[in-house]
């Protein structure tokens, strides 16, 4: 759990510069109030105009909020499927790529809409960067959030995240195909390293 927790984190660190970038550019027109036009030409003119005006910082403006996610998400996405496999796909579901992949799936969808408050906080977040009104926090964009629009408004969208989760059930149920498959064939797995022996 802490393994998959650390390694979204790290790749966040390294990525989440270009997470902001593409944020910015997909949400570029709608919030523009001079004639409709886009405030960016591209991918590096977001990049100038964020360190012009907020320093590198900008650029991470809602990380913290990411990493609280990303660690919640993939905590209970491993966790709970490890925890749960060996009590429910047990006698007649035992192998079953169906079951493994429901359960997947709803884990995939529980994990993602427990950590989706913090996603909706991150979005908000970068999209401040280059504006006069801007979060002091995390927890300072929660509260406007919720005290402003409401405690649903920190779950727009979650539907459609619920519907991607759909790829992620599809890895835990072929990783545990992959195993048996793996395991009747002589392969061991090493506990904890996923290694072939």
């Amino acid at each position: 759990m802490a393994s998959g927790s650390a390694a979204g984190a790290t790749t966040s660190l390294f990525l989440y510069h270009l997470d902001y970038a593409r944020t910015r550019l997909a949400t570029d027109a709608r919030g523009c109030s001079i004639n409709g036009q886009r405030q960016f030409k591209g991918l590096i003119d977001v990049y100038r105009k964020t360190i012009m005006s907020d320093g590198i910082a900008g650029l991470y403006r809602g990380f913290g909020a990411s990493i609280m996610g990303i660690t919640l998400y993939r905590g209970m996405y491993f966790g709970l499927y490890d925890t749960m496999k060996p009590i429910i796909l047990v006698g007649p579901l035992e192998g079953n790529f169906f079951a493994s992949f429901f359960l997947g799936w709803s884990i995939t969808t529980v994990s993602g809409v427990c950590a989706y408050p913090f996603d909706t906080v991150r979005r908000r977040m970068m999209l401040t960067s280059g504006q006069s009104m801007k979060y002091r926090s995390s927890m300072h964009a929660f509260r406007e959030i919720v005290q402003l629009e409401g405690f649903t408004a920190l779950f727009r969208g979650v539907t459609a995240n619920m519907l991607l989760g759909v790829a992620g059930a599809g890895v835990l149920a072929g990783y545990d195909q992959l195993h048996r498959v793996a395991s009747r064939r002589g392969y061991l797995f090493e506990p904890y390293q996923g290694a072939l022996k």
